[in-house]
């Protein structure tokens, strides 16, 4: 199952977040083998925020870019070993996963062994000193074939492995000569050695050689160490003992980790100029895997599904690193290029709302009732009420369908209601106001945004109109823009007003009424796409 996000543009207005909503509902029903995730790459306006709650639905999640993150390859649920487990526990593993191996304690992340903390480990024991081990005696059966025939007291100790192979007065002296009693012995059925070994205390025993029982007559009750019959012959055991290590002791204390939410590039050099190979990765604090060089061998792309929108500069960031799927949207067409054909549905209506909603009569799917709200908000948004010029015979029969399904009576009092919020400039913020739904486009070797928002009043403009200036500039600066516009809509009155700033070589040759400076009236004027931004652009080219 692949997860495939479904986003509006930047500074997403009601109809990008409706119809990213809606088509994310169609997609899962008609291709349940995939998750389509409806997302937004900006913050909620008033009126789609509120419009959302009055409808009782949680809107798209906001999701801050779709560039490779690393928590898109981390390996989950690979084999674990616990801290305490043996060396010989990691051959197994090894032989099928060869890079890297996570370990736990009790099931909480402790850090992580490769091959090459392996080969670390039995290069420092043939470094020429003679090794001393960490003995740990559970571990013992759990590597050699064989049986206890006496536990001692003590589980854990650091010593030399010695054998007890030569005869007894070289075997005395030589286990005398010896640094402390933390020693483990490997000796057959010999009666002298094991009871010298037993009065030199010893740690452990390992007796082999043992075929059908001791011929030796020795009384472990008194031992403090721990006697354990081995069924390997002694060569064998001796190779054994040695991966009966617990693995703690390859490990590094607190290896470095990766974040799952870094790029992938970036987590990619971080692991590429360490000297592991492989590293942790955690997310919110939490273990969630490990990722090996292998893991960046390919990049995954994110899928992605566009609505109301087809131009990289308005859409979500990393866009250009994402496998696009499909383009649903009813502006012209941009400068997005894909590597391979892709479904694209570009038809020149009112509203994206509207042509998805085409697409669930097309594919014979029923609209629940809170999706035919959903639909019916965008619509009535895009197209002011259905009195845009962008307004088109499709968008009202939508419109009349949504009202039936989503069992609205009255579409005036639905639309007032879903206008309400917001309907005067009093009180709301003049960046936020500027920027909520803001596109920014280049034509004739301009750079520039024209912001859009509705009230039911323009008698404020004037009131507020130094604070919006303010706001323009700072949008401008930020944005390294060569102008920036804001179109106020009177959704009632049918009317808008157009500050400019950074506009004053072209204000003159403006078809509207200047009533200010960087003021104009648009009397009729509804539409940012369909007649203000031809304006702008027949301007530009006259220069």
């Amino acid at each position: 199952m692949a997860d495939i996000f479904i986003t509006g543009h930047r500074n997403p207005d009601m109809d990008s977040v409706c119809s990213a909503y809606a088509y994310a509902y169609l997609k899962n029903h008609l291709n349940p083998e995939n998750r389509y995730i409806p997302v937004r790459c900006g913050n909620l306006n008033d009126a789609t925020k509120a419009q959302f709650e009055r409808i009782g639905i949680q809107p798209p999640a906001y999701l801050k870019d779709v560039r490779c993150r690393l928590s898109t390859v981390v390996r989950r649920g690979e084999p674990c070993l616990d801290i305490h487990d043996p060396v010989y526990q990691l051959i197994p593993l090894f032989s099928k996963m060869p890079s890297a191996v996570s370990v736990l304690e009790q099931g909480e992340f402790k850090g992580m062994l490769s091959v090459d903390e392996v080969n670390r480990y039995f290069l420092h024991e043939n470094s020429g000193q003679r090794p001393e081990y960490h003995i740990v005696i559970d571990n013992i059966p759990k590597v050699v074939r064989g049986r206890f025939l006496h536990r001692g007291k003590v589980n854990t100790f650091e010593g030399p492995i010695v054998v007890g192979a030569m005869r007894f007065a070289v075997f005395s002296r030589y286990l005398e000569a010896l640094d402390g009693p933390h020693t483990l012995l490997v000796v057959g059925d010999r009666e002298e050695h094991i009871r010298k070994a037993m009065e030199r205390h010893v740690a452990c025993i390992i007796i082999t050689g043992v075929e059908k029982g001791m011929t030796a007559d020795v009384d472990f009750s008194s031992y403090d160490g721990s006697v354990y019959v081995s069924d390997e012959d002694t060569s064998e055991t001796l190779r054994l003992l040695r991966l009966s290590v617990p693995i703690s002791q390859l490990m590094d204390e607190d290896p470095p980790h990766l974040d799952g939410d870094m790029l992938f590039d970036e987590a990619k050099n971080m692991l590429a100029a360490s000297k592991y190979r492989g590293m942790p990765v955690f997310q919110e604090g939490k273990w969630i895997g490990f990722v090996t060089r292998r893991c960046f061998l390919e990049r995954p792309r994110t899928k992605v599904i566009l609505v109301d929108h087809n131009e990289r500069e308005q859409s979500i960031p990393g866009v250009e690193e994402a496998e696009l799927m499909e383009i649903i949207d009813h502006h012209r067409m941009g400068s997005l290029k894909t590597p391979n054909p892709i479904y694209i549905l570009c038809d020149p209506l009112g509203s994206t709302c509207t042509i998805v909603t085409t697409l669930y009569q097309r594919l014979g799917v029923d609209i629940p009732p809170d999706v035919a709200k959903v639909l019916l908000s965008g619509i009535i948004s895009d197209t002011v009420i259905l009195k845009s010029p962008t307004t088109t015979d499709v968008d009202r029969a939508a419109v009349k369908l949504l009202c039936r399904v989503g069992n609205v009576e009255s579409l005036e009092r639905f639309a007032n209601e879903m206008f309400s919020t917001g309907a005067t400039l009093e009180g709301r913020d003049p960046l936020k106001l500027v920027q909520t739904d803001f596109k920014e486009y280049q034509e004739n070797g301009k750079h520039f945004g024209i912001g859009q928002c509705e009230v039911t009043t323009l008698s404020d403009v004037d009131e507020y109109k130094d604070a919006l200036f303010g706001a323009l500039e700072t949008v401008r600066q930020e944005n390294k823009l060569d102008f920036v516009l804001l179109m106020i809509t009177d959704v009632v009155h049918e009317n808008s007003v157009l500050l400019s700033d950074g506009l004053s070589r072209y204000e003159p040759k403006l078809a509207y009424t200047k009533e200010s400076d960087h003021k104009f009236l648009l009397p009729g004027v509804l539409s940012r796409k369909k007649q203000l931004l031809p304006e702008i652009l027949r301007v530009l080219e006259e220069g």
